[in-house]
């Protein structure tokens, strides 16, 4: 079986990709990755020996602008993100026998399968992005509704003139090109009425949130074997566990002294600072010892030696902060975010920042409730239910899926 595996979006996006990936080359599948173009993307493939095809514009690049995208760049950048679809991304696929999508909406990726005759997998990270009339008021989706409007299926429907306003004319004349029919809806023309959910069951759970059949697979979490720096080691070793902040393709443009608050309010709860730069290029605000700076290093082993954890509430570094067992503060800022957070938060395994911006007294208010004993307990409970067979799960799913629709061969 050959299997092409398509996200754009951040690190968050594409790594459950290259998880799914190497799961399926371990059951003896083939598999290729379709991801955006960045350095730190192809490198992540490379180091498993993933085949990589660029697609798309840079995200980082995009993200960090000095001027970020705005409103009125979306239906161009829709568009153009179509157009990828129809073009790279339908030459890679040509000799799979199945396409999985997720990441920013894959307008185009089911018509492609379409058009090849190949199987069309939908695969999403959070529920946060299934339609639904069963979210509660605090975890409406984060579009740019007018606030009166509270009723989640007239969200929803929303939503959907929104999607189909940005790329129903694109996808719509793509496939005319081809001799396909128009698609009326272009959300559940990409979601199918049997979504899968790559994400941990008691993490995020999706019973009664929709009424779609997802299928939750557990969340892809691709191994990471990579040592620690020796520099980095040296430092966890010279001292008590430090407390992590990090905010990975967040740029954090409304807190442009979120170091300064990170590390002054860790300092104040007595514990030493590991400050992580992602894409906000966050660094260190003195020359004191009890502070480090990190680049993009293996989570999975480093989260295991911290106090806790002060990030942003992707869906990928709140698994991963769960699967070590380190309470977690999450300071959300967009989409599923704060989902994230309110989870976090449910769960007892740590506290969600009230709002997107920190400020010293709000931090330390977070950190005081995810450093008690009885937080720090509880993540540790909650670290030994966490799936780690799910990207296996959804290889062998997809394998067997394939299977049952191939034709006998005969003698």
């Amino acid at each position: 079986m050959r299997a092409l595996l398509l996200s754009y979006g951040s690190r968050g996006d594409v790594e459950p990709m290259v998880g799914l990936a190497v799961a399926l080359r371990e059951l003896g599948a083939e598999a290729r990755v379709c991801a955006p173009p960045d350095e730190e993307f192809a490198q992540l493939l490379a180091g498993v020996g993933v085949e990589l095809v660029p697609f798309g514009q840079s995200v980082r690049a995009l993200v960090t602008a000095a001027t970020p995208p705005s409103a009125a760049d979306a239906p161009r950048l829709a568009a153009d993100l179509v157009a990828a679809h129809f073009d790279t991304v339908a030459a890679a696929a040509e000799g799979c026998d199945v396409l999985v999508a997720g990441g920013l909406m894959p307008a185009g990726v089911r018509s492609v399968a379409e058009k090849l005759g190949i199987r069309y997998v939908y695969a999403c990270f959070h529920t946060f992005e299934l339609p639904s009339p069963h979210y509660p008021p605090s975890q409406r989706p984060g579009r740019p509704f007018p606030p009166e409007v509270t009723d989640n299926r007239v969200l929803w429907d929303l939503d959907a003139q929104r999607v189909n306003a940005l790329y129903g004319e694109a996808l719509n004349t793509h496939r005319a090109s081809i001799g396909l029919p128009p698609v009326d809806n272009v959300r559940d023309h990409v979601f199918t009425d049997q979504p899968w959910l790559a994400a941990d069951p008691i993490l995020g759970p999706w019973q009664e949130l929709t009424d779609l059949d997802v299928v939750q697979t557990g969340a892809w979490i691709l191994p990471d074997e990579r040592p620690l720096p020796a520099d980095l080691v040296a430092f966890l070793d010279a001292g008590t566990p430090p407390v992590y902040v990090g905010f990975g393709s967040m740029p954090m443009r409304a807190s442009k002294d979120a170091a300064q608050v990170a590390v002054e309010a860790i300092r104040a709860q007595g514990h030493r600072v590991l400050v992580s730069r992602g894409w906000a290029e966050l660094g260190l605000i003195d020359d004191q010892g009890d502070c480090f700076a990190v680049g993009e290093v293996n989570q999975q082993a480093l989260f295991a030696r911290v106090a806790a954890v002060v990030h942003h509430g992707g869906a990928g570094t709140t698994t991963t902060a769960a699967r070590a067992g380190a309470p977690q503060v999450v300071v959300p800022q967009i989409v599923d975010q704060p989902y994230w957070a309110g989870r976090v938060a449910e769960l007892g395994i740590g506290a969600a920042h009230d709002g997107p911006t920190p400020a010293f007294e709000s931090l330390s208010a977070a950190l005081k409730t995810a450093l008690t004993p009885e937080t720090r307990a509880r993540a540790r409970a909650v670290a030994g239910t966490i799936r780690t067979d799910g990207a296996t799960v959804a290889a062998k799913l997809l394998l067997d899926a394939v299977s049952r629709e191939r034709p006998p061969v005969s003698a």
